[in-house]
């Protein structure tokens, strides 16, 4: 009698059409325009495809790396039964000015227990001749430790991301480390924190080598002559942010590389 009355409980929620309620995780990204999403009002309610399209974050891609179909592939890190990707990088941002404007403090105070925090700067850090975004090595690893503290202090998992790397230099068909100090630093905060890490300037070197130098100028990064696109009327020639290819094939890697770490 006792185990029917178990049962029964346990079926009334089903009984009376009640349905479990879904968990979500968010997921965000802070960071800097390689990881940025150009199309959220970016440009203030300008119209991207006229004003910025083919530039394209990683994190702009990102979602669909995090529908339910892959979810089993990140049961190490996530949960819930849904994830959001709430991207939050901005252009021209570095640890400090992320920081200091304000950013961090949003984040802080939404941020629920089991939701991700993925970090990738340097790319501004290391800036020195841009003194209102320049941050020395040891300033870089302050903020990163407090990102870190401060996402466990509620309940958050801290991702870092080494920054990924631009298309240069090459020397003999591979592509060589452009990030220096800093990248050394981020991996340095990692194992002083016992941090999760996504060595995205390794992996990033890596797939570049393989697609090869050509190929990933031409299809990864924003390099195409004049007249193609309404927002570069004479072309671009810039080998630090990517085109959609380029973006979908590091959100690739991030995504692929989460799937091999455990919270």
């Amino acid at each position: 009698m006792r185990n029917t009355m178990k049962l029964l409980l346990c079926l009334l929620p089903l009984m009376l059409g009640f349905q479990p309620r879904e968990t979500i995780t968010t997921v965000y990204l802070i960071g800097d325009s390689t990881m940025a999403d150009y199309r959220d009002n970016y440009d203030h309610g300008k119209d991207y495809m006229k004003t910025r399209y083919p530039v394209t974050g990683w994190g702009q891609v990102f979602q669909p790396f995090m529908e339910k179909g892959n979810l089993p592939h990140l049961s190490g890190l996530i949960t819930g039964d849904s994830v959001v990707v709430d991207d939050r990088a901005r252009g021209g941002r570095s640890t400090r000015t992320f920081f200091e404007e304000g950013r961090w403090r949003k984040i802080y105070e939404n941020l629920r227990p089991g939701d991700l925090v993925l970090m990738q700067f340097g790319h501004n850090d290391a800036a020195e001749n841009k003194p209102e975004r320049y941050v020395t090595t040891e300033g870089y690893k302050e903020y990163i430790r407090l990102f870190v503290s401060q996402a466990r202090e509620k309940g958050g998992i801290p991702i870092i991301i080494t920054p990924v790397n631009r298309n240069y230099p090459w020397k003999d068909g591979i592509l060589q480390n452009v990030h220096g100090e800093y990248y050394k630093a981020a991996v340095e905060v990692a194992e002083e924190k016992d941090a999760l890490l996504i060595d995205l300037t390794r992996l990033s070197m890596e797939h570049f080598t393989e697609m090869g130098k050509d190929y990933v100028t031409e299809n990864y990064f924003m390099n195409f002559g004049p007249g193609l696109y309404e927002a570069y009327p004479e072309g671009s020639n810039d080998n630090t942010h990517f085109q959609p290819e380029g973006a979908k094939a590091v959100a690739r890697l991030v995504y692929e590389a989460m799937t091999s770490l455990e919270r």
